[in-house]
């Protein structure tokens, strides 16, 4: 496996190096391959799409999911970039709106939890952030089950801002550390993940469906007095992404039970609702029902 591996960062370093015209022509092909040859999760995909879109035909459906597979191609090939991408290059492919709401966070030393949705490439958005923000930001990720393939999405994701990521199962000690040592810091949490059946703590109707959240961005704001802001994130054109900050809460501690989480799951099936194929539709986000556990 070790020597199949070194293999495979070889190649991908090779990747890295493409300009991006070369770039999106080798994406356009793994997106072939995708949806037509290896019909990656299409089953997975097509359902998710309906039963979120119930009012769409299914022309409509097909086109976006033809989309999707274009948007899951970029994105491959867009974070194998980050191998290269330098820090000028990566600016001038993403811009930031709103970013008064992040400042304004931030005042008092006031730590923030950026929540975001898996839209656009999220990887790109993370690092830029983390160059451009007046204070130290950290992304929470949940480590993969595959070693090799772990230590080689650290690397990338640590590679413009170094000490980036907290692993998931660390987040609370970790950010109670930095509270205790007066580090003011952003922290980036996905909160669409799918939550294990026996750590679901929260149900909301969804994109149309019962679905189950974790209740983590709500519990840590409220017990570490963090600001939450929603990054809403957007593809302008291929390879060029916007970020826009919405403020959720300056005070959440004064706020109603799940009013965060709420506000969060609104926000982010209005930014889906408005570019469909730009959200991760291959995962089993639904595979967790309410009253029957998964088998």
């Amino acid at each position: 496996m070790a020597v199949l591996f070194a293999f495979f960062k070889a190649l991908i370093r090779i990747v890295s190096w493409l300009p991006f015209p070369l770039l999106y022509l080798l994406s356009d092909l793994l997106r072939f391959f995708l949806q037509y040859i290896f019909r990656y999760r299409r089953s997975v995909i097509l359902e998710n799409l309906q039963n979120s879109f119930p009012e769409k035909k299914q022309a409509a459906i097909r086109k976006i999911m033809g989309k999707y597979y274009r948007n899951l191609a970029d994105i491959t090939l867009e974070v194998i970039k980050l191998r290269s991408i330098s820090p000028e290059i990566l600016k001038k492919r993403i811009d930031f709106m709103g970013f008064e709401h992040l400042n304004d966070a931030l005042v008092g030393g006031r730590s923030v939890i950026v929540a975001i949705g898996h839209c656009g490439n999220w990887e790109w958005i993370a690092q830029e952030l983390g160059l451009v923000s007046q204070v130290k930001g950290y992304g929470i990720i949940k480590p993969l089950n595959n070693e090799y393939f772990n230590k080689y999405m650290e690397s990338l994701r640590n590679r413009l801002n170094p000490k980036f990521t907290i692993s998931f199962r660390h987040t609370f000690r970790t950010l109670i550390r930095h509270k205790q040592h007066g580090i003011t810091s952003f922290n980036i949490l996905a909160a669409d993940q799918t939550p294990h059946y026996d750590e679901i703590n929260y149900w909301s109707n969804f994109l149309n469906q019962d679905t189950p959240f974790y209740l983590g961005i709500e519990k840590m704001a409220i017990s570490l007095d963090f600001s939450v802001v929603f990054l809403d994130i957007h593809r302008t054109e291929r390879g060029r992404y916007t970020g826009e900050f919405h403020l959720l809460t300056n005070d959440p501690r004064n706020t109603a039970e799940f009013e965060i989480m709420e506000k969060y799951i609104r926000m982010l099936e209005s930014s889906i609702n408005r570019d469909p194929d730009n959200w991760l539709w291959s995962h089993r986000r639904w595979k967790n029902k309410r009253s029957v556990p998964e088998g």
